[in-house]
């Protein structure tokens, strides 16, 4: 059994940084996947998939996984500085862009 660790990256529809600061453990697929012939929907056997354990630090993530002899690898998060923008920016002369209507 093997999971990764790793910290979600906000959503692209959302400018906020909700749900990001939680690190979640999630279970890697240990079943293929199978398409009913009839119904024509996907199913496994593997239900460990549905499961995503969530923690506040990397630390307890590993230490649960070490725990309970699970293998796992850990994906570092991609920290992005924040870009400040101010109304005043639309009118800056070194603006790159000709600001238009």
């Amino acid at each position: 059994m093997s999971a990764k660790i790793y910290r979600p990256a906000r959503t692209a529809m959302q400018q906020g940084n909700a749900k990001t600061h939680q690190w979640v453990l999630e279970f890697d697929q240990q079943a293929p996947r199978k398409i009913d012939p009839v119904f024509g929907y996907t199913s496994s056997s593997d239900t460990l998939q549905q499961v995503k354990l969530k923690f506040d630090t990397r630390d307890e993530a590993e230490e649960y996984a070490q725990r309970h002899g699970i293998e796992y690898r850990v994906m570092k998060p991609k920290d992005t500085k924040p870009k400040v923008i101010s109304y005043s920016d639309n009118f800056s002369s070194e603006r790159v862009q000709p600001w238009t209507h």
